[in-house]
């Protein structure tokens, strides 16, 4: 999935659109250009991945009101802003809805690929993350009604015998079950284990 990542141009200058094509094209992007913002929601597809590169001054839907309706939307694209009337208060706008960078025309190529590289770095953590979670929520059902009871209170950090007491099992009783969920789980300390039953609870 982190090979499809697409840098989507949403500029109603004909002229941007082609250079940034260009300019990216060259540095092995790929890329989907689009004239206005209606024509980008009218396409725009939640599988979509990678970031979008949106001009803030445009005829008919602003890049800001495009922005707000993407977050209204949970379109999960980080949005690098560019624009040729920079001031702060649009900066400040654009940043209050999520922006990823706000960049000045003329661009600043190693600026603009700066921004791109950061926004696709955080793709692909989303994307990690996300299937790390799917991972734990697919092993944790794999547990028996016992061993689940013995991580919660192992992630409480409780000690075994304490987990003895608790559930009126042998401490040894106790590391069996341990020992059985972890490797479960395919987790080989706490630490994970941890991390783990945080990942496989329920968004």
């Amino acid at each position: 999935m982190a090979d499809e990542l697409t840098v989507f141009i949403v500029d109603d200058d004909a002229g941007v659109r082609d250079a940034l094509g260009l300019l990216l094209g060259i540095h092995g992007y790929r890329i989907a250009p689009f004239a206005n913002s209606e024509d980008f929601l009218t396409a725009w597809r939640r599988e979509w991945l990678g970031c979008l590169v949106l001009d803030i001054r445009m005829d008919g839907m602003d890049g800001l009101a495009l922005q707000r309706h993407l977050n209204a939307l949970g379109c999960p694209l980080p949005v690098i802003v560019i624009t040729g009337h920079a001031d702060v208060d649009l900066a400040r706008q654009a940043f209050r809805a999520h922006a990823k960078d706000f960049l000045e025309k003329p661009l600043d190529e190693g600026k603009l690929i700066h921004a791109i590289e950061e926004a696709f770095a955080d793709v692909r953590q989303a994307i990690t993350s996300s299937g790390e979670r799917a991972g734990a929520r697919s092993l944790m059902p794999t547990l028996t009604a016992r061993e689940r009871e013995v991580m919660q209170l192992v992630v409480a950090g409780r000690h075994n015998r304490d987990i003895a007491v608790a559930l009126a099992i042998s401490p040894r009783t106790v590391e069996v079950h341990k020992a059985r969920l972890m490797a479960k789980l395919r987790v080989d300390n706490v630490a994970d284990l941890v991390r783990m039953s945080m990942l496989g609870e329920a968004p």
